[in-house]
């Protein structure tokens, strides 16, 4: 679906050189008698790449038709990782390049968004927060208040975050996947 460079906007999918880019940022620009241009960084979602390009006013682009679907985590064997489709059953695999940081998240049971472009996933999103038990950390300091120290924990599924001194193994914890980091106690 063609249409002109002026209604780029943020978080828009675009088919740029036959590949799916994401618009990461983008600034509509007139410098003084010349034409106005669109100036915007795209991120490249089959290699990760970041670049930036000129669009000029007059330039047609295509948004890219892409459809998300809820997929189940069943279980990681060598280096792919096996999914199942919520709505139709299709089971799918998945490579670590296609996942990248969020394979160390993946948790049996968990759902997420996957992105597909032409049938084939490019890309998934995390849930916003992860209860996780504690495996191993240092000992509770007593005299531990919120705004203290933190010091490394070491989670059920193999990752180490940063926690406050008063979280003791065994606690389970919210952890936000995108960043890695601590949020609270899990209340569940």
């Amino acid at each position: 679906m063609a249409m002109p460079a002026t209604q780029i906007r943020r978080g828009m999918v675009l088919v740029f050189e036959g590949d799916p880019c994401r618009v990461i940022e983008f600034r509509h620009h007139t410098p003084g008698n010349l034409r106005a241009m669109v100036q915007a960084k795209l991120k490249n979602m089959r290699s990760g790449n970041s670049f930036e390009h000129r669009f000029r006013a007059a330039d047609s682009i295509e948004k890219a038709d892409m459809e998300t679907h809820e997929l189940e985590f069943m279980y990681a064997g060598g280096d792919t990782w096996h999914f199942m489709n919520t709505e139709n059953y299709d089971q799918l695999e998945m490579d670590a390049e296609t996942l990248g940081d969020n394979a160390q998240w993946m948790q049996s049971g968990m759902k997420i968004l996957a992105e597909y472009y032409n049938g084939k996933a490019i890309g998934i999103q995390l849930p916003q927060h992860l209860s996780l038990t504690i495996v191993d950390t240092a000992p509770v300091m007593k005299t531990a208040t919120k705004t203290a120290s933190t010091k490394p924990a070491t989670l059920e599924n193999g990752v180490t975050i940063n926690v406050p001194e008063f979280i003791a193994s065994g606690e389970r914890v919210r952890v936000n996947p995108t960043t890695g980091e601590y949020m609270d106690r899990a209340k569940d």
